[in-house]
């Protein structure tokens, strides 16, 4: 019984004048974990800041508080619903394997029984991007890292991320799910756009290319994306749409637009708040079959904990770092995630 507890999380409703109905409950999260270094210099990027003599003063203590930090969050993300940790968990901004490792056997997510899927990408700091799920209920079959190929105008080569593709098994259905983070606003939003159009190209492939093998194929894209719900890269690229009503069979629903509009966000920068992180979806995730798994609603998780006390930066995520001072917080980037709900029999 407890074995059974274990793998699924139910959630029951009744209506008025109708038999109760339970449905297994799933949970997709995303979160930049701005910064997850390690204290060693690799050689092979720009790490330096990062270490115990960098410019940061990156010591050992600091770096396990940040381990403690992470790890707390993400086993709170959507549990005041599901009662648990995500089954599924996107990651950016991760150094290497090692850090991620360090996440997952950290005694908050120790017990959750978490997998990782991670690939080393050519980004000029080193970062990446990995996946976490629960083995108790996603199989990995297939795993994939694309790499984005980026030129400026001196055609000159730009690192950055690749972005990972993970298929699988859920609940007796095949999902896809997709890890990005795409190219930052760095030098300005209209002239690093070009930049983020070639890593929505890429992800606009990647989906083709899957529902072309099997166009039953559920598929769950996810990332710091650097962009709003509302810009091109979104709305023309991947013709991504805010209603359920307004889906086609070559576009995909974006639930964080929704929440964009009503102004909540991710992250805050100039007294301006933006949803960066976001995750969209095939349009046969969002149906009124109840029998499959079925987009139910998507959030921020924007708990008290998480966010700056007091000052001029008040309610803004609680970074790490603050204006180069050292404020042992969590991320400059609120976590998101959605649910997913299947009938069950």
């Amino acid at each position: 019984m407890r074995l059974l507890i274990c793998l699924l999380v139910l959630i029951s409703t009744s209506l008025h004048g109708q038999e109760s109905k339970t449905f297994t409950l799933r949970t997709i999260a995303f979160y930049n974990c701005e910064n997850l270094f390690d204290t060693k210099n690799d050689s092979l990027t720009f790490d330096d800041d990062r270490t115990p003599d960098g410019s940061y003063h990156w010591t050992q203590e600091r770096y396990l508080k940040k381990v403690e930090n992470l790890s707390k969050v993400l086993a709170q993300i959507g549990s005041e619903t599901s009662k648990t940790s995500p089954d599924i968990i996107g990651l950016s901004e991760v150094e290497n394997r090692k850090v991620v490792e360090d996440l997952v056997h950290h005694p908050n997510l120790l017990d959750k029984g978490y997998e990782m899927i991670h690939f080393d990408s050519p980004d000029e700091r080193g970062i990446d991007v990995a996946l976490l799920y629960k083995s108790s209920s996603f199989l990995p079959t297939s795993f994939k890292s694309h790499r984005l190929l980026l030129f400026d105008d001196m055609d000159e080569r730009k690192y950055t991320r690749d972005q990972l593709v993970v298929g699988g098994i859920m609940d007796e259905e095949e999902l896809y799910f997709i890890v990005n983070h795409w190219p930052s606003r760095r030098g300005g939003p209209a002239k690093s756009q070009p930049f983020r159009v070639r890593a929505a190209l890429l992800n606009k492939r990647i989906i083709d290319s899957v529902r072309t093998l099997n166009p039953d194929a559920k598929i769950i894209a996810m990332g710091d994306l650097n962009d709003d719900p509302i810009d091109n890269s979104l709305k023309v690229i991947l013709k991504t749409k805010a209603k359920a009503n307004q889906l086609d069979s070559v576009s995909l629903f974006n639930p964080m637009e929704s929440l964009f509009r009503k102004g909540i966000g991710s992250l805050a920068y100039g007294d301006k708040w933006n949803l960066f992180d976001q995750i969209f979806m095939t349009p046969n995730l969002v149906t009124k079959n109840r029998e499959s798994l079925t987009f139910w609603k998507a959030g921020i998780f924007s708990a008290p904990f998480l966010k700056t006390e007091k000052g001029r930066y008040k309610g803004y995520p609680l970074r790490t770092y603050s204006g180069g001072t050292y404020t042992a917080g969590y991320s400059d980037h609120f976590p998101a995630y959605v649910f997913l709900i299947k009938e069950v029999d």
